[in-house]
């Protein structure tokens, strides 16, 4: 009788074991929850880090296309500076762009080329997308079915022009034989949804060239109706 009792009183109950066991299921789940909630909040730091990443990115990218922008008024026609706002906003110039430009080294040796900013639908909402041609020619199949995406979820996409006459600014850009003395570019990003909380809005004022180059100055020592630098003129424009 009293080994049979020394057995018992070393061995657990089944209530004592299932016990055990939900103490030791809290703690597993508490464990997970935590781990889950780490997961998380990293994924979302990171991803709202990589946003502002982006909207960085993409004001910059305006901005250096912009500070290069050219005019030429012998060959005014093929420096247009076209733009719109709305639900389809666009900008469009010609411009000198730098070898840091984004895809520079898939278009050398032209860095005369008109650059594009628009918003279009994307898979989650507006995209805000940038193209690019070497002036004179056509644009190509793959930019223009695969431009770079600046930014996603743009909300607005909003331009406004330096009108040095009314010394105000104009939401319109009239004279596109000419270049605004000063361009204010705002963007808002939000959500993948119109529940979303949008982002703070990004807004800069970005001046650019302030002359039309004169014929002139446009090659030293040129003869009037040369082509400007970086430019194959067709034939038919060539000066005789």
């Amino acid at each position: 009788m009293k080994m049979r009792a020394r057995k018992m009183a070393g061995a657990f109950t089944l209530l004592e074991i299932m016990v055990a066991m939900f103490l030791f299921s809290l703690v597993v789940a508490a464990v997970y929850s935590s781990w889950t909630a780490i997961v998380r909040g990293s994924q979302t730091g990171l991803k709202a880090a990589a946003e502002v990443q982006r909207s960085r990115v993409a004001i910059r990218t305006i901005e250096q296309a912009l500070t290069s922008a050219r005019a030429f008024s012998a060959d005014i026609d093929y420096y247009t500076f076209d733009s719109e706002n709305g639900d389809e906003a666009y900008l469009s110039f010609v411009a000198k762009l730098p070898d840091s430009f984004p895809r520079s080294g898939r278009f050398e040796p032209y860095d005369v080329r008109r650059v594009t900013f628009a918003v279009e639908r994307g898979d989650t909402g507006n995209d805000l997308v940038l193209r690019q041609t070497p002036l004179l020619m056509d644009m190509d199949i793959d930019e223009k079915e695969h431009p770079i995406v600046l930014a996603k979820n743009i909300k607005k996409f909003e331009l406004a022009f330096w009108d040095a006459k009314k010394e105000d600014w104009m939401d319109e850009w009239a004279d596109t034989n000419q270049l605004p003395a000063m361009v204010k570019v705002s963007l808002e990003f939000g959500g993948k949804d119109a529940q979303s909380k949008p982002r703070e809005e990004v807004t800069r004022v970005v001046a650019l060239p302030a002359i039309m180059v004169p014929p002139a100055w446009q090659v030293p020592g040129a003869r009037p109706g040369a082509a400007p630098p970086g430019v194959i003129r067709p034939p038919q424009h060539q000066a005789r």
